[in-house]
Parts: structure tokens; C-alpha cells; sequence
């Protein structure tokens, strides 16, 4: 039977076909490359006969900063390839968003295929530099941003419905406080089909976590009486966990 879209391809193969897009990369941008890394599940060996491929090409630094990618399907199989100037990956890497437990991980470890100038281990000591603060006001920026946010949508859906909208809601619920508890731990999560299980196997989760987890993950987001209690109850402990933890959610009335 003919299979449109990603077809069953063997890791050997996969590799070869990241070493060929390495070579091309080479051949447009020549000397101006400082390294090229393949990140993701390839790197990590655990990619399935379906898997993408993620790769890194570091240019040099120069006057004009470079940050874009090449996203692209050949038919059997798809490949990123995110084209950076070295200042912006270092930058990027540094930096901890909310998001940092999942998207990390590829500035900690990457399959080389070029590194003459030993460009890796840098990003991976500029990964390693953040500060518990810089922790600190990811978590805040969760908490106001994304998890107050959502509990007012919970109760406003609760007075007035969609009650359609509950199951997406305590999605989100389930993976930004995810993002908290990664955060908190300042672990990193191994990859996006993972985040939710792992999460529950990290310390100082907040009451309330695990239930709208395991809603989340067994399907049971049907009765909506169910979900707004699951979700309520966890952000009433995510406020006692904030408390516990020195996490600030309200803040003076203009905090400008």
C-alpha cells in the first residue's frame, strides 16, 4: 500500500542523509562555517523509523547577526536545519524561558559532524550559565503569564461554557505546570512525547499536579464537573507551592 508523508527509514539511513545535508551546507556557505550538529532524537539515538531531522549549522560571527531556518520535506522523510551566527546560538542558549525544560536540550548534547574549533563545548557552558534567579523569573513569568491566565478562562468556561474548550485547557494546565516543575528542578525534559511522564517522576510537585496529569494522559476529559474541579484544585495548589517555594504571583498594584 502506498504511504503518503514519512516513510519507515532505518537510523544508517538517516545519518547518511544528515551527513549529505551536511556537505551541502558546506558547499553555500563554505568557510563561513563554524560547526554543523544534528540535535533531537537522531543525536540522542532514540529516533523511530519515522523520526525528523534537527540539525544545527554555526556560522562565524560578523556584522550582521544570523538566525533563520531551512524546514523542509523530501517525501520520505522531513529536516530542519537552523542556521545561526554563533553570538545568537551563545545568546540563545543562555537564555531561560518558560519553556527552557523542553527546548534545551539540544545546547547540552549534539551528534558533531563538524567542529573544528571546538564550538559545542561552548554552547554547552553557555546552557550551563544561567543563575537560580534567572530560574526565578522564568517560573514568574509562568505563573502570571500563562497559569493565572488559565484558571480565569477555567472559571469564566465553567459560569458560561464552551465546556468544549475544558479538555484543551486542562491540556495546557497540565503541560505549563510541566514547565514549572522542570523549572523548579531545573531539569531538563528528553523530548515533547515525554514531558508529561517524566514530570511526574521529579520532586516537589505541586497537589493537585498529578491528578490533571493523569486525566490528561488516560483521556478522561469528558465530564466537564471533572475537569474544572481537577484544574481549580491544582492551581489552588500551585498558589500554596509558589507560597512554599518564595514564587511570586501577585505583585503591588501598578508595578510600574
Amino acid at each position: 500500500m502506498h504511504m503518503n508523508g514519512p516513510m519507515n527509514i532505518s537510523r544508517t539511513e538517516r545519518l547518511q542523509t544528515c551527513n549529505e545535508i551536511a556537505s551541502r551546507l558546506h558547499e553555500v556557505y563554505g568557510e563561513k562555517i563554524l560547526a554543523i550538529g544534528v540535535y533531537g532524537s537522531v543525536s540522542r539515538g532514540t529516533d523511530g523509523p519515522f523520526s525528523d531531522i534537527e540539525m544545527f549549522c554555526v556560522l562565524s560571527e560578523s556584522n550582521e547577526s544570523i538566525d533563520f531556518s531551512y524546514e523542509w520535506s523530501a517525501g520520505p522523510w522531513k529536516a530542519e536545519v537552523n542556521v545561526c551566527s554563533a553570538d545568537v546560538l551563545l545568546k540563545t542558549a543562555s537564555t531561560v524561558e518558560g519553556d527552557w525544560p523542553l527546548t534545551h536540550g539540544p545546547f547540552f548534547s549534539q551528534l558533531c559532524l563538524y567542529d573544528p574549533k571546538g564550538f559545542f563545548p561552548r554552547l554547552k557552558e553557555a546552557a550551563e550559565s544561567p543563575t537560580k534567579e534567572d530560574f526565578r523569573r522564568a517560573i514568574h513569568e509562568v505563573l502570571v503569564g500563562e497559569m493565572y491566565e488559565f484558571v480565569g478562562k477555567l472559571r469564566n468556561v465553567s459560569l458560561n461554557g464552551p465546556h468544549t474548550y475544558l479538555p484543551y485547557l486542562a491540556v495546557e494546565f497540565a503541560q505549563y505546570g510541566a514547565m514549572l516543575v522542570g523549572l523548579h528542578n531545573q531539569k531538563l525534559f528528553s523530548t515533547g512525547s515525554m514531558v508529561l511522564p517524566e514530570a511526574l517522576k521529579l520532586p516537589s510537585r505541586p497537589e493537585g499536579f498529578d491528578n490533571v496529569v493523569q486525566m490528561v494522559m488516560s483521556g478522561e476529559l469528558a465530564k466537564p464537573s471533572k475537569v474544572v474541579s481537577a484544574c481549580d484544585n491544582f492551581w489552588n495548589g500551585l498558589v500554596k507551592w509558589a507560597a512554599e517555594h518564595n514564587y511570586s504571583i501577585n505583585s503591588k498594584r501598578f508595578p510600574f
